[in-house]
């Protein structure tokens, strides 16, 4: 009988915007020959594409306040009963905060496998209490998994030689693309092809945006950055955006999906990541995919993967930015070749299927 594995910490896919959920997709919809998949989604996530179904995989969607602090809450709750109640062969959580429950799942005897997405206590937009709570439910979250996946090996580095023994590191991963040619979206957005820059994200604190934006105000040479990304609850971090583009040099075009997001990357000049935290990058992989040119915040996780040095500018620096966009745009343009071999999402399935053969045997 096919084993069964409940999924929770995920918003949804397909569909939905997110590092964590674009993860999801690309590991579970090549997961589905080998186990029943059960994931649970938060219904004001979901989209039309949404629905798109995949064999042997359950979607139990249950309702989810958009309130920061609450969300991943409540939903996780009402995941974790659910999953008591159907009784799976084990969990996978993704993410420290919905970790909080590890330990009543634990209770009732289901084996949990937690993948380590980033340290969300980091994150700015967090208050002191919210960090707390992020900050124990790491540490039950780590304590009651049989075993962790980490997508970054400098957090992991960081645990303890317990943790470390029942811990793996697998990457994020990214399909091979093909460069396209239509200019559908980009003639809409009055663009020109290899002439703008472009950044993908969720609009939140982290992204850093706001050195972006500020950085290409104070350049002559740009004449446009598109960034390509939806706010996740409240609109006041869009709104602080809007506000620094003095210039009205941003183009913001909400959650671009499939053939938009395709000529977005196919006609950039330039690809910026200007966040303050990552765990790992899936957009980064994207670009790169696309031999983009790029300018990249210099934090860990952009050195999980091997850029030139000229690629990196101090964190949280617009006047560091703005130079490292100058001289970028500077050079003739021509397409990057980076090895991503390492990064195959084939490949990382298999890892995680391994992880799963490895914990199910116990």
């Amino acid at each position: 009988m096919m084993k069964v594995i409940s999924v929770i910490g995920v918003r949804g896919f397909p569909g939905v915007q997110g590092g964590v959920e674009m993860h999801c997709e690309n590991i579970y919809t090549r997961l589905h020959k080998n186990y029943r998949l059960r994931i649970y989604r938060r219904r004001p996530y979901l989209t039309e594409v949404s629905a798109r179904k995949f064999k042997n995989t359950e979607y139990v969607d249950l309702p989810s306040t958009r309130i920061k602090g609450l969300e991943a809450v409540i939903h996780t709750f009402l995941a974790v009963v659910h999953i008591i109640f159907r009784r799976p062969d084990a969990v996978h959580i993704h993410n420290i905060g919905p970790g909080m429950f590890a330990p009543l799942i634990r209770l009732f005897g289901i084996p949990i496998i937690l993948t380590y997405h980033s340290p969300n206590y980091e994150h700015s937009k967090w208050s002191w209490v919210s960090r707390m709570v992020l900050k124990w439910s790491e540490k039950v979250s780590l304590s009651c998994a049989k075993h962790i996946i980490f997508v970054n090996s400098f957090q992991m580095a960081k645990f303890s030689d317990k943790i470390k023994a029942k811990s793996s590191f697998i990457p994020n991963g990214i399909d091979a693309t093909k460069i396209g040619r239509s200019m559908g979206l980009i003639r809409r957005l009055n663009l020109e092809s290899r002439n703008f820059i472009l950044s993908v994200g969720r609009l939140t604190p982290e992204k850093g945006f706001e050195y972006l934006v500020e950085a290409v105000n104070k350049l002559d040479e740009v004449q446009h950055l598109v960034i390509a990304g939806a706010s996740d609850h409240d609109t006041s971090y869009f709104k602080k955006l809007k506000q620094l583009d003095w210039n009205d040099k941003v183009i913001f075009t909400g959650y671009p999906q499939g053939e938009d997001l395709l000529q977005l990357y196919s006609h950039a000049r330039l690809y910026v990541l200007s966040s303050v935290n990552e765990g790992f990058p899936l957009v980064l992989l994207e670009a790169m995919s696309y031999q983009l040119p790029l300018v990249v915040s210099d934090i860990p996780a952009t050195h999980l993967i091997e850029l030139p040095k000229d690629s990196y500018v101090e964190v949280a620096n617009s006047d560091a930015l703005a130079a490292g966009i100058s001289d970028a745009l500077a050079k003739n343009f021509e397409l990057k070749h980076y090895d991503l071999s390492n990064y195959n999402w084939n490949s990382i399935a298999k890892q995680t299927l391994e992880v799963y053969k490895q914990v199910l045997k116990k």
